[in-house]
């Protein structure tokens, strides 16, 4: 019993999507049309970005880069500053969860030096934000982003005609926030770089450009699986068990559910109804409740507006500590370190998130 409650506990998501698609399937039984639900090219692409991606967290690559930039860091606005760029612009390749997984770990090393909590709290906030607010810069930079570009098969030219306008006002607001932090002196903890392993940061550099021109629809989805794990038991065999296979089986699950929805004409016409003209405010609104990733494979079945729905979905990724689930995983660490003030963190968290939506709604609106 105890372990079904852990794994409740550790995959929500998971778990609500299972029971969603379990409803669904007492309405419409499995037939011939089930096999039309699964984006197959969606769960491969991620896949073998994550194999990607954890390759190069496996060989200190990040860890490297950010000693190296902690080394210009000389008081805590800059410090701040840093962080939220890195996790700014790297979380557009590797993804808002790696990034965060990454970088906020090291901010609370560094931070151990600093009697600040206040800016520790602000400094993690902006990190968060700044993560889920860069990935949506890329088709690769978080999972909403990957499924609804190859649903939609989107353009580059109207990917980033979409995205980059609202990418270019968040980090200017995200430069503002961090004016908030004092220019008291620090000195960060940036121990010297250790050495990366050339061949196997080579092989896995090599994957993940496969994995962009598998994005890009230049590969086969097919040809890329191969390569990733043929390159992941070449270099690493335990990088095939880091691989978030609870991403992936959340994703079948909302596809089930998605497309059984879709078949239940009353349920499909009423979505399809609600959605007209308002398919940014609504995924907006809706990912603040089940989080954006959900919200994007769900309402996907019910508007052909893909532009729309992606600006939404990725704006509705701030706002509640459940908007984009990349988010918890700052507060988990945040929470489990010496020290931690659970409620000042998520009152900064709500201040910031919220406030930042408030702006990039309107401009939103505007343009």
């Amino acid at each position: 019993m105890s372990k079904i409650k852990n794994f409740v506990k550790s995959q929500p998501v998971l778990v609500i999507a299972f029971l969603a698609a379990l409803a669904t399937i007492f309405v419409i039984p499995p037939d011939s049309g089930y096999s039309s639900y699964v984006n197959r090219s969606v769960l491969i692409q991620l896949f073998c970005l994550m194999t990607a991606v954890g390759g190069f967290r496996s060989v200190g690559i990040f860890e490297n880069a950010t000693a190296v930039l902690l080394k210009k860091a000389g008081n805590i606005r800059r410090l701040g500053i840093i962080f939220t760029l890195i996790c700014f612009f790297s979380s557009m390749l590797v993804t808002n969860d790696v990034a965060l997984i990454t970088f906020v770990p090291l901010t609370l090393m560094v931070f151990e030096k600093i009697n600040d909590e206040k800016s520790r709290i602000l400094t993690i906030v902006l990190e968060t934000a700044a993560a889920n607010l860069g990935s949506m810069v890329t088709p690769f930079g978080n999972p909403q982003n990957l499924y609804i570009y190859d649903k939609y098969k989107l353009t580059l030219g109207d990917f980033f005609g979409t995205m980059l306008p609202a990418a270019a006002v968040s980090l200017v607001l995200l430069m503002l926030i961090c004016m908030l932090l004092p220019k008291e002196k620090c000195q960060a903890d940036s121990a010297s770089a250790a050495a990366v392993p050339k061949a196997k940061t080579t092989l896995y550099c090599g994957l993940f450009i496969i994995c962009l021109l598998t994005v890009f629809r230049v590969i086969p989805d097919w040809m890329c699986l191969i390569i990733a794990v043929m390159t992941a038991l070449i270099c690493d065999k335990r990088l095939l068990l880091k691989v978030d296979y609870g991403l992936l089986a959340t994703f079948v699950c909302f596809f089930v559910f998605v497309g059984n929805i879709a078949r239940i004409e009353i349920v499909s016409s009423f979505i399809s109804d609600i959605l007209q003209g308002k398919v940014v405010l609504i995924s907006v609104i809706l990912s603040q409740i089940i989080s954006n990733v959900p919200a994007a494979v769900m309402l996907s079945g019910f508007t052909e507006s893909g532009k729309e729905l992606l600006l939404g979905v990725n704006l509705g990724g701030l706002g509640t500590i459940i908007a984009s689930l990349a988010s918890l995983i700052s507060f988990q660490y945040y929470r489990m370190s010496e020290g931690a003030k659970s409620a000042g963190y998520m009152g900064v968290f709500t201040a910031v998130n919220f406030g930042m939506l408030a702006v990039l709604a309107v401009f939103t609106f505007l343009i």
